[in-house]
């Protein structure tokens, strides 16, 4: 197709895109289109976000500062944004979802296999992420290639070596401008994130209550609870701690 040929719904896709949309309801719940598509868009944004975690990675291992910077605040903006999008589901009470979650089989968020590996890429690493990529078989290739690379933290803490700079330094020692404004961006992120965490918990406990196991045989609220409290940069929250506790 020539770029003459080329329209809004040829470049988009929107016949193919729309097509996407597939109520399993019989008869068609209402509110399971809402459903739907919120999660579907999550999906797209977490792939945007895996192809700007790339960019970012490049930067990093470049010793490119000022470029980690910039995308540093496109990823956290984007975090933004998934966030937000949630609360189109706080109108979903809980008594209309349960006349739809049957049709929902054994689907889950916990099977996303991009949002596994944004948390991979992050930082995560503990044992109790580890058992929970294995719950549903085969680690999938994004996240194997995630858990391949060093995780953000190392590359920083990297960058930071390779310019002679140590922690305390990045927040004593003023010459350490751009650098300091990446630290801050991590720790933009990491609360972004986190706060993206304690929506979908109330999110969850608003519909299906606290102590109600998730879809797919899940632990739900319960789960999603304890993720609140993960961390991708404790070296940069240690620092401070060093630096400013007392």
């Amino acid at each position: 197709m020539s770029t003459d040929e080329i329209s809004y719904p040829t470049y988009l896709h929107l016949d193919a895109l729309l097509e996407l949309q597939r109520p399993q309801s019989t008869p068609e719940h209402p509110d399971e289109l809402l459903f739907i598509v919120v999660h579907q868009a999550s999906e797209l944004w977490f792939k945007v976000l895996l192809h700007e975690f790339d960019q970012l990675i490049a930067h990093l291992e470049r010793d490119d500062a000022q470029a980690a910077v910039f995308s540093m605040q496109r990823i956290n903006s984007l975090v933004g944004l998934v966030s937000h999008e949630l609360r189109a589901l706080d109108t979903l009470p809980p008594q209309r979802f349960k006349q739809f979650r049957g049709y929902l089989g054994s689907s889950s968020g916990s099977q996303s296999a991009q949002f596994r590996a944004i948390e991979a890429t992050s930082g995560l690493r503990e044992t109790h992420f580890m058992a929970a990529l294995q719950e549903h078989g085969e680690i999938p290739a994004v996240v194997q290639r995630a858990l391949a690379r060093p995780t953000l933290q190392a590359l920083f803490l990297e960058m930071l070596a390779r310019r002679g700079v140590t922690l305390e330094a990045l927040y004593t020692e003023s010459q350490h401008g751009l650098l300091l404004m990446l630290a801050e961006a991590f720790l933009e992120y990491e609360q972004g994130f986190a706060q993206w965490r304690f929506l979908h918990v109330q999110l969850v406990e608003r519909i299906i209550g606290p102590m109600t196991g998730g879809t797919g045989g899940t632990l739900g609220a319960k789960y999603l609870n304890k993720t609140i409290q993960q961390r991708f940069f404790p070296e940069l929250w240690a620092v401070r701690a060093r630096l400013y506790a007392g």
